[in-house]
């Protein structure tokens, strides 16, 4: 997922949206992590499911905005946290249904993981799944569609 993530970042530039959708543990954070470091992201790129929103500076001059929508209930919620959309490269995980409207062209990734598969902590070893960070477990299988919808992407490979 990290090395999707650095693939991406060499197609992206400010103003583009990209919308992470996947259950816990697809990935979205792995992904977005690998797409921090080829950036050169400053801070550490880690889920912001209790801060909502963290901005990161890069060697790039574009900030990475990375959010997380899980906790927000409303698509106004996400208005409210008062994103630079247009000079940010703006990742939101779980964005699907949250982020319509805000802009014409955005890059869908889907993940999958494998179905079945144990997170750490799912009753084995005594390690409680709640602390646990979904997005570090062992590598398994994922399937990843990408989705460029907008002229934004029009003659883009990604």
């Amino acid at each position: 997922m990290e090395a999707l993530g650095a693939r991406l970042a060499a197609v992206l530039r400010a103003g583009d949206l990209v919308v992470l959708t996947g259950p816990l543990g697809a990935g979205k954070t792995t992904l977005t992590r690998g797409l921090g470091a080829a950036m050169g992201a400053r801070g550490q790129v880690s889920s912001p499911t209790f801060v909502l929103a963290r901005t990161h500076p890069t060697a790039r001059g574009v900030d990475l905005v990375h959010v997380d929508a899980y906790r927000l209930s409303d698509p106004v919620e996400l208005d409210d946290l008062d994103l630079d959309w247009d000079g940010s490269v703006v990742v939101v995980e779980w964005g699907r249904g949250m982020v319509d409207g805000i802009s014409a062209d955005v890059l869908e990734v889907e993940i999958e993981r494998a179905s079945g598969a144990a997170l750490p902590g799912d009753g084995a070893g005594g390690i409680d799944a709640d602390d646990v960070d979904p997005d570090d477990v062992p590598d398994e299988p994922r399937h990843v569609v990408v989705r460029a919808v907008g002229p934004r992407w029009d003659g883009v490979t990604v």
